[in-house]
């Protein structure tokens, strides 16, 4: 959710922007010796993003990263991918099976004359 202010309510971020405001937090809490405090809000405020769309990109970056447990953005891809072949199966499947009961149909229609 965004905050009202934000000049991208309701729009998604181009990938750059996501890329360099993430960035841009892992620079400044490693300047700051890991404190991460305030960090977030200043990034988002500088950037012109809402801080909740910051805090799952870097909460992102982090599983990504390996730093905290999670499905990775390439986990979440295939999954989307396999989630779409399977509907996509589960649809020809379907056709095939409609097809199937037509032509049985048929043929006993075509024997029983």
């Amino acid at each position: 959710m965004s905050h009202p202010g934000s000049p991208n309510n309701g729009r998604r971020y181009p990938p750059e922007l996501k890329e360099r405001a993430v960035r841009l937090y892992f620079e400044l809490v490693e300047q700051q010796g890991g404190f991460r405090h305030g960090v977030r809000s200043r990034v988002a405020s500088q950037l012109g993003v809402s801080y909740e769309a910051l805090r799952q990109w870097v909460q992102q970056a982090e599983i990504d990263q390996g730093q905290r447990p999670g499905l990775t953005t390439a986990e979440q891809r295939r999954i989307a991918e396999l989630e779409k072949e399977n509907r996509e199966l589960r649809r020809a499947n379907e056709i095939l099976k409609s097809a199937s009961a037509f032509f049985a149909a048929e043929l006993d229609g075509g024997r029983q004359r």
